[in-house]
């Protein structure tokens, strides 16, 4: 529940975040005094003019500031317009460098304090746990079957260079050592060492200014392990060993053997409405995912050989460990008596010819000798464990630690493919490509045209036979030879990287039984399903429904019903561990049906698959499919798992992250840690904290739900009304937003639209979401609440009502998170803002229809939403998140100023790349960064 924060609290987080505000005004300053060494006096004088104007428009309200600084920016010469761009984009940059260290910073004031634990905490859980009666093998159950998986997905709002992010990381490090004690000379030295690593990012690109590939963007998402991933997951593993350990009252913490926290990725492998990918990709993500993980090994492996100087002179090591040693390559009378140093490079030696083996590239490796390749990383994780025993066994328990035991957790946790890459394709093209191969076998002439029991039937036929449909002395089209080399390509990455590199099977658009049943043929024909010899199945990789559309969740529970009843699959399931995966997609069910109704269907989706589940004796485990904005499921991971309907955690999540968010939430490793941390704490409490129990709750429960309800159908109307009724609503959204200017400025690999048309309906999720971030609206995530609950209010007694809904608010978290998330987006909505996107519009009656129409509900939405919390400020019960926006939109004003001046300028040219200048074009794609960059979760 979100209360009003008091007087004395504001007081309170004012002193906490003066050294945030600080560091703004330090990083700020620098990079003013950049700018004026390397654009000039006159450029400098032009950008803080603009902020100081800027800050009085956003601070003091002053109406006649925005004209002025409209003013300003159309006389800016094209050079001044870029300068201004750079320097107002560069700020949100480090404006979020700042934010994230000051949340390291309070973090290690709690902990050092010796405060309570803090919500989202490992501790806090268990304290949680343990408070409600649960023991300890319960909690060791939990870790030893489940699986948190967090997938990293391609987004082209998110495409920072490697460069960039090296030198804002060591922004972030020098940032950092100012709180420690520093002499003055170092202080010096530091405040310099600041201004030239700010000096090094005004004079690199922020953008790449080619269509970016696959291959970038796989780049892109592997310096996120570098930099967080390989060491901060088994730091992790640790930390929770010893939280249990201590809340149990163990002195020693018990290691948990299970893999519970793993990575996975689509980048690579996700080919809906992507033709970039395909079987190479596939075979280059795994490539260098593996180079990525080797790599490391090498490197961990290297410096414990300088660690591990321990001589069997001064102690004993193990026979295991000796003979370890007598099997390395190296010889060296020097190290005779060193047996961890010349095991260590044995295993460097067999690692080193593992990569070769894998075809990983671009290591860089010591010649140490001939070896073996190791033919899995159990053998490589088993070398680590003799190393480990020898030192126990001999007083050496504590030098393996800290990197020694990470490496090994390392090994277990990424093996050789680092993360599981998941294969995605859309239901059409399954069923084209069947229906070729139908066609040619002479199985069936028109597969296509046949109902849903006749396909359903025919599938099943051939997935009792053992002979192919596909002949290698017939000729295919090209989308049937691609996607059956696409499955053969997942055949080979298994084999050669392991079972965990590829393991999971995506279907975009599941509507019927038979698109399951498609990929399980699909799959035959290329050997990834077989039979036994004993009359059952083996499948390599798991078929997972994706459902997206409002009428898809709506039909979800029947066709897992009906597809778990099918004995073959029945078979196949229980060999999986009785365990299967349903995906549920946020982006199109919010661009279908608005934001309120997408979160009540997943919910009531959520629901349905429970009973059906529960019924079958299957367990669910459900992959969230979340985006960057509260429109496409975004928001706080750990408010939302706690949110999920009981009964679908269970210890089983996967979910996506995206663009900015995954910079945001991974590119500082201490940031990254606490990230994790949240979704490992969240999944624990919602997987075993007991439900409320008793009739008066459950009777409580259905009474909010039978509202909620009412409310979904309500807001359905209203947004659709709006984005797919009226009468040109799509022209205003194509000319008021950037939407055209996303699609051709090479954000990304994937196209923004499905199709070559001008339809919301053919456009993709995360450019229909971006575009409404960037002008200020982010209507996919609050319109339409407001008519609903005003509707509903109206059509009874409305003191009851409005207590009613303040009852859901407070008791039911589902509710809450729904306000929460909304009450963040309204905070940065702007209206004024807005307002100049929408002069974009030319037709002026047009543009005064449509956004008087989005201006009623705006404010509509803020009498509802202030109605049920009773806070007239947003974010009032987050005050952090309140003074942060306040301070860093100021400097973001201006950037969609420029930006809306770049797009008029870009279409006076007539809106053509080739003709139009390409310093505007820049502009354009800088200030795009720029926002998302100042907003963090607009994709």
């Amino acid at each position: 529940m979100v209360k009003q924060a008091s007087a004395s609290d504001e007081q309170a987080g004012a002193d906490k975040d003066a050294p945030l505000k600080e560091d703004i005004r330090l990083l700020g300053r620098l990079l003013g005094d950049v700018l004026r060494e390397q654009e000039g006096e006159e450029v400098f004088a032009v950008v803080e003019t603009i902020r100081q104007t800027a800050v009085r428009f956003r601070r003091e309200a002053d109406a006649g500031a925005a004209k002025e600084l409209d003013g300003m920016l159309k006389i800016l010469t094209r050079e001044q317009t870029i300068s201004v761009v750079r320097a107002f984009s560069y700020f949100s940059h480090l404006a979020n460098i700042a934010e994230d260290q000051h949340h390291i910073r309070r973090r290690r004031a709690h902990f050092l304090a010796g405060s309570d634990p803090q919500r989202g905490s490992i501790p806090y859980a268990l304290d949680k746990l343990k408070a409600a009666g649960v023991d300890k093998s319960t909690v060791d159950g939990f870790f030893a079957d489940a699986l948190i998986a967090p997938v990293l997905t391609a987004h082209p709002t998110e495409v920072q260079r490697k460069s960039i992010l090296d030198a804002e990381r060591d922004i972030a490090r020098l940032l950092a050592e100012r709180d420690l004690p520093l002499t003055p000379r170092e202080q010096a030295q530091n405040l310099h060492m600041l201004r030239v690593r700010i000096a090094t990012l005004w004079q690199t690109r922020m953008l790449r200014y080619t269509k970016l590939t696959v291959a970038d963007e796989i780049e892109n998402a592997l310096s996120y392990y570098r930099i967080t991933f390989l060491k901060e997951v088994p730091g992790l593993y640790d930390d929770i060993e010893e939280d249990i350990a201590t809340q149990y009252g163990h002195d020693t913490p018990e290691q948990i053997k299970a893999p519970y926290l793993q990575m996975g990725s689509w980048i690579g492998g996700d080919r809906d409405g992507n033709p970039n990918v395909n079987a190479g990709t596939m075979k280059h993500a795994l490539e260098r995912q593996a180079t990525t993980a080797l790599d490391f090994y090498l490197e961990e492996a290297h410096a414990l050989g300088a660690e591990l100087s321990i001589s069997t002179l001064m102690v004993a090591c193990s026979p295991e460990l000796q003979a370890l040693a007598d099997a390395s390559p190296d010889q060296s009378d020097h190290r005779s008596d060193e047996p961890y140093r010349r095991a260590l490079i044995g295993v460097y030696a067999r690692l080193a010819s593992t990569a070769r083996a894998l075809g990983a590239t671009n290591i860089l490796r010591k010649e140490v000798g001939h070896a073996e390749p190791y033919e899995s990383p159990a053998q490589f994780a088993a070398d680590l464990q003799v190393l480990i025993d020898s030192l126990d066994a001999n007083h050496g328990g504590m030098l393996a630690r800290p990197r020694l035991t990470t490496l090994k957790r390392a090994a277990e946790i990424f093996g050789f493919h680092l993360a599981s890459l998941d294969m995605r394709q859309s239901s059409d093209i399954h069923e084209r490509v069947l229906a070729e191969l139908f066609a040619k076998s002479g199985a069936h002439a028109d597969y296509s045209a046949l109902d849903e029991d006749s396909k359903v039937k025919l599938l099943l036929a051939e997935l009792s036979q053992s002979r192919p449909l596909y002949s290698p002395y017939i000729s295919y089209s090209a989308e049937t030879d691609s996607e059956l080399s696409i499955f053969r390509a997942a055949r080979e990455i298994r084999a050669r990287y392991g079972e965990r590199a590829i393991r999971n099977y995506i279907i975009s658009h599941t509507e019927t039984v038979s698109d399951l049943l498609e990929v399980l043929v699909l799959q035959q024909e290329t050997g990834l399903l077989r039979q036994d010899g004993n009359g059952g199945y083996v499948l390599d990789l798991m078929v997972i429904p994706l459902f997206e559309t409002i009428p898809d969740l709506q039909r979800a529970a029947g066709i897992m019903e009906s597809v778990m009843g099918i004995p073959m699959v029945k078979q196949l399931i229980e060999r999986q561990g009785q365990i299967q995966e349903v995906m549920l997609g946020y982006s199109d069910s919010n661009k279908d049906g608005g934001f309120l109704t997408s979160n009540w269907e997943l919910y009531k989706a959520e629901i349905a698959l429970i009973d059906v589940f529960a019924k079958a004796g299957v367990k669910l485990r459900l992959f969230h499919g979340r985006g960057g904005t509260v429109g496409r499921g975004g928001g706080p991971s750990y408010e939302a798992i706690l949110a999920q309907p009981k009964g679908t955690v269970n210890g089983q999540i996967r979910l996506t992250e995206q663009g900015e968010i995954i910079a945001s939430k991974f590119s500082n490793a201490e940031i990254g840690r606490r990230n994790l941390e949240l979704l490992v704490a969240a999944t624990l409490e919602a997987s075993l904290l007991p439900p409320p129990s008793g009739s008066a709750q459950k009777e409580q429960l259905a009474g909010f739900e039978e509202v909620m309800a009412q409310i979904s159908d309500r807001a359905y109307k209203a947004y659709r009304n709006l984005v797919y009724e009226t009468p040109g609503f799509t022209d205003y959204f194509f000319a008021a937003t950037p939407i055209a200017e996303i699609a051709e400025l090479n954000l990304g690999s994937r196209p923004a639209s499905r199709k070559s048309t001008k339809r919301i309906e053919d456009l993709r999720a995360i450019p229909w979401g971006f575009s409404w971030g960037q002008c200020r609206l982010l209507l996919p995530g609050w319109y339409g609440f407001g008519s609903a609950i005003g509707a509903w209010i109206a059509d009874g007694d409305r003191e009851q009502r409005i207590e009613l809904l303040r009852q859901m608010y407070q008791h039911w978290p589902f509710f809450a998170t729904l306000l929460s998330n909304m009450d963040m987006v309204l905070a940065k909505t702007d209206l004024a803002i807005a307002s100049r996107y929408a002069e974009l519009v030319a037709d002026k009656e047009l543009r005064e229809r449509i956004f008087r129409r989005i201006t009623e509900e705006y404010t509509h939405t803020l009498a509802c939403l202030e109605a049920i919390t009773g806070a007239t400020e947003r974010l009032a019960g987050n005050p952090l998140l309140a003074r942060s926006i306040t301070n860093r939109f100021a400097y973001l004003d201006p950037l969609n100023h420029l930006q809306v001046e770049l797009i008029k300028r870009h279409r006076a040219a007539g809106g053509v790349p080739d003709k139009a200048d390409p310093r505007v074009h820049r502009g354009i794609h800088l200030s795009i960064n720029g926002v998302a960059a100042g907003l963090r979760n607009t994709g």
